[in-house]
């Protein structure tokens, strides 16, 4: 099961320490750090999470969070705040079931973001699914572990129900950095045969993004749309348009 957990620019070892100990407890084993803000003490770490050494050697620390998902197909996203954009919204119950399977075909991601502010649009648009823990309105706020306690329980309890197949695939599937080259190539396109107008551009980009990640496109998929944003630009100039 190829499924990482990446913490973006978390601000305290106490917390990553608390991560650390609900993937142990859950059976999850590879954690991405992106940006983080303190110093990573293994030692501190294994004094809150007991017998977590073996996550500690394969821990991860990544410049920014587009790094740190480059090479994933999937990527859910642990988000309580709603926004104005339209999301790929999920409880958890049924993102383990997406997560999870994504994982056995290719490469999958939970993320979470820094625990003051969540994470930011920008940082959502890379991500497929947004996962929202229910609970009463009035407080609504969960510490950052105990979040993801919840996420890691469901994600071992599908585990446990299910058993996953990896089925044949004619592509393997579109990573990260695939569909953010094709995002760029499209907005190229659209740009060239004037279709932004006064409209507003990254509202425009958002649910191009959303689309695509609704009905996950494979590698070979994302490189033919990315040929045709291409070939649009360079008919427009080979027929002197632009």
């Amino acid at each position: 099961m190829n499924l990482v957990v990446v913490m973006n620019n978390p601000q305290n070892l106490v917390n990553v320490a608390g991560v650390i100990r609900a993937m142990k407890n859950f059976g999850l084993k590879d954690l991405r750090l992106a940006d983080p803000v303190e110093e990573i003490e293994s030692r501190r770490i294994m004094g809150i999470a007991h017998g977590s050494d073996d996550i500690i050697k394969r821990l991860e620390i990544f410049d920014d969070l587009n790094s740190a998902l480059s090479d994933r197909t999937y990527v859910a996203a642990m988000s309580a705040r709603q926004r104005a954009a339209k999301r790929n919204m999920q409880w958890p119950r049924e993102a383990a079931v997406d997560l999870l399977t994504a994982a056995n075909e290719g490469a999958a991601a939970i993320v979470m973001g820094r625990e003051d502010r969540g994470l930011t649009n920008d940082e959502l648009d890379l991500c497929h699914r947004i996962v929202t823990i229910p609970t009463e309105p009035d407080y609504a706020a969960l510490n950052l572990s105990h979040a993801f306690a919840v996420m890691a329980y469901e994600l071992y309890a599908a585990r446990e129900a299910t058993e996953f197949k990896k089925p044949r695939r004619e592509s393997i599937p579109a990573t990260n950095e695939d569909l953010e080259n094709l995002f760029a190539r499209a907005d190229d396109a659209l740009h060239a045969v004037e279709f932004f107008k006064t409209r507003n551009t990254s509202h425009i980009m958002r649910t191009v993004r959303e689309v695509a990640h609704r009905a996950p496109m494979d590698a070979r998929e994302v490189h033919l749309f990315k040929a045709m944003c291409i070939e649009v630009v360079k008919y427009l100039e080979r027929i002197g348009a632009r």
